[in-house]
């Protein structure tokens, strides 16, 4: 028994013959392109009508890469950010070295110019540090008695009197500075010649010039300088310059506020004035016993 479409769909061409001859048109026309180029034309327009069709079409496709560029770009920028900043903290840091190494470098210079015009023996010592006793203005120089220092020995800087030494040990050495309320130094007014004695400060980072009568010849910027009269400064290192004169309130004197001329306070290497021990006389020559005595007859 037989089984296929109803009468109503067996109706025209079967489907093979219509495989046959579009199979048969689609070689004629390959075959007829080939030669004469006839269908050219019909290809170009037909690239030209469907060129905006396939470009809407593309637009998902390159939207999708403008983002994953987008994202990479960024990734890549902050990378490379990231590598600038490191860059230039390193270059900070350098530029920061090599300028304090300069700055250092001109005050060694200026320490050294300072020493040549010394007429004592000096000594240049490094700063270590700064004692921890929060009452005190004290520093500890790397240098001790093996070099040759001893208490009370000045320490100066290029300008001035920075502090004195106050106890020695074997390789270090303690230096209390002008700015101590314990420190005392006499000093000398260059414009007038006038003497006084200078003393840590009450106002940190000063010095007060004491016992002085409120009608004295003192003027704002005066510069004061060692008078040499203790025997430890020697005469005319700078020390101070005045900063006011408060008139006398309530004793005789008048109270005049100073500030340190040297670097007291901003040194990585100081000075140290080394005292040259004084010489002994020589003992006095034994007498030659007279002729004639204490010998044979």
């Amino acid at each position: 028994m037989e089984y296929g479409p109803p009468p109503l769909f067996n109706q025209g061409v079967s489907a093979r013959a219509r495989l046959a001859f579009f199979s048969f048109l689609a070689i004629a026309l390959i075959v007829i392109d080939s030669r004469i180029r006839v269908l050219e034309t019909v290809r170009v327009g037909v690239g030209i009508a469907l060129y905006p069709v396939q470009q809407v079409l593309l637009i998902p496709s390159r939207a999708f890469g403008a983002v994953g560029d987008y994202f990479a770009n960024v990734a890549s920028l902050q990378r490379e950010n990231e590598q600038l900043k490191q860059a230039a903290l390193a270059n900070a840091q350098s530029l920061q070295q090599a300028r304090d190494l300069a700055v250092e470098n001109e005050r060694l210079r200026k320490l050294l110019g300072a020493k040549e015009r010394l007429p004592n023996a000096s000594l240049l010592a490094a700063v270590l540090y700064e004692t921890r006793d929060r009452f005190a203005r004290k520093i500890v120089l790397h240098a001790g008695s093996n070099e040759g220092v001893r208490a009370g020995s000045p320490v100066i800087d290029d300008v001035g009197v920075v502090g004195q030494v106050t106890r020695v040990f074997r390789d270090t050495s303690e230096v209390t500075l002008l700015t101590d309320k314990d420190q005392t130094i006499p000093v000398q007014i260059v414009r007038n010649g006038l003497r006084g004695v200078a003393y840590g400060g009450a106002e940190p980072g000063t010095l007060d010039l004491r016992f002085m009568a409120p009608n004295a010849d003192l003027v704002k910027d005066d510069i004061a300088v060692t008078s040499g009269l203790d025997g430890v400064y020697p005469p005319g290192l700078a020390v101070a310059r005045v900063e006011r004169m408060e008139p006398a309130t309530t004793d005789q004197f008048a109270r005049v506020v100073m500030t340190p001329l040297a670097g007291v306070e901003s040194h990585k290497h100081l000075l140290v004035l080394l005292a040259e021990p004084a010489r002994l006389p020589a003992p006095p020559a034994a007498a030659a016993p007279a002729p004639g005595k204490g010998g044979r007859r």
